[in-house]
């Protein structure tokens, strides 16, 4: 072989190796024909991506930035820091916010509850600046509680400098941290007493009171079967956006968009992600958080048995037809030595898909355990001796 030839096939080799290395983005691209600047889909009991493009690219987000800060007001809630009655008096930043508002006047007096259906059916940002001095004191502080919570969740392409979106220099995020904080966000049930709404009313003004009709900046959740929210985002620099989710069945999927050239390219493009995952994968269910999966015998212990029961929900992401090459293995002890605390594991569950370990469950106790005392014991030995 001459040099030249064998020059010619390794640039063949290399190139070879090339095309069979690239990712299945590119391709995924040209079926779906998206519109737009990055885009990906997740599942979101499991997190799976099932597609992506351009998802790292550090974009401006726009009002979808509002996920973080209904993230934080929802993990206030459920912790107790905070009550959807408690009254937050506006301030004058409040009242000077631009864009889309409620129209907020300095002084008045509103509800948590209230600045929540504002900021997610109406991005309402004077509501966002509104929550966020209320939790923390100024948007200031409030901005380094997002950033930080983010950093928590892994969000590595993201840095927040605002509550609501508005363009500011260094505000930025990308697909994958918008799926991220989304999947982290409907965690929280109770938002979606907020952000599957489509129409409400809300009352504003200090003295004379408003009543303002409202109509949910995402209009997936009224046109789009089975969207039940989250956010939507435009700004002249950040273009179309859009975080939507939707649910069929036991199976969820988020859809992420950024950067399309007008509203209903970004609802087309959020609706082909859906559409995709829904016609193609489906979840096997393993079982609910606390189920119990077996009874275990304890032994010392001041019970005699107790449950084994799932540490969480459980489900695997599967394509279609591929049902029948799931198997569910239990490994579980029949006994168990005292004593035991809420939670211990136990065993696991294991998954898998023709053989080959898809996942693993974790399988715990679902209540303390303690050492059986004197009585405990001649109780056992009485029962004991009177069985057959």
């Amino acid at each position: 072989m001459t040099k030249q030839s064998r020059n010619l096939s390794i640039f063949i080799l290399i190139l070879a190796a090339m095309m069979l290395n690239q990712p299945i983005i590119a391709k995924s691209d040209i079926e779906m024909s998206l519109n737009c600047k990055s885009a990906l889909l997740m599942e979101a009991s499991t997190g799976t991506i099932i597609y992506e493009k351009s998802a790292h690219d550090k974009l401006e987000p726009a009002s979808v930035t509002k996920i973080m800060t209904m993230l934080i007001v929802m993990e206030a809630l459920d912790s107790g820091k905070i009550t959807l009655e408690d009254k937050v008096v506006i301030s004058q930043k409040a009242s000077k916010m631009i864009g889309t508002c409620l129209l907020l006047e300095e002084g008045e007096v509103r509800t948590v509850k209230d600045l929540i259906t504002g900021i997610a059916v109406e991005s309402a940002n004077d509501a966002s600046v509104a929550i966020a001095e209320y939790l923390s004191g100024s948007e200031e502080e409030f901005v380094k509680l997002m950033n930080k919570r983010a950093q928590e969740l892994g969000m590595a392409d993201t840095n927040f400098a605002n509550s609501h979106g508005l363009h500011a220099e260094g505000h930025v995020t990308s697909a994958h941290d918008i799926a991220i904080m989304s999947r982290e966000l409907i965690q929280h049930e109770r938002i979606f007493d907020y952000i599957s709404i489509y129409m409400t009313k809300v009352t504003v003004g200090k003295k004379n009171n408003v009543v303002r009709e409202l109509a949910n900046k995402n209009k997936m959740v009224n046109f789009y079967d089975d969207v039940d929210g989250i956010k939507t985002g435009f700004t002249d620099n950040a273009m179309y956006c859009i975080s939507a989710t939707a649910k069929r069945n036991d199976l969820r999927f988020i859809s992420v968009i950024m950067g399309a050239p007008s509203t209903n390219s970004r609802n087309n493009d959020a609706r082909k992600l859906l559409d995709y995952g829904f016609a193609n994968y489906s979840t096997y269910v393993v079982g609910k958080k606390g189920e119990t999966i077996k009874k275990v015998e304890i032994s010392k212990g001041n019970k005699i048995n107790a449950n084994a029961v799932l540490e969480k929900n459980a489900s695997v992401l599967i394509k279609k037809g591929e049902e029948k090459q799931i198997e569910k293995r239990i490994i579980v002890p029949d006994k168990v030595a005292a004593p035991l605390s809420k939670g211990d594991k136990l065993g696991e569950i294991i998954i898998l898909k023709n053989g080959e370990s898809l996942e693993s469950i974790p399988v715990v106790i679902d209540e303390d355990i303690g050492r059986a005392g004197f009585f405990n014991n001649i109780n056992k030995a009485i029962r004991y001796w009177l069985s057959d």
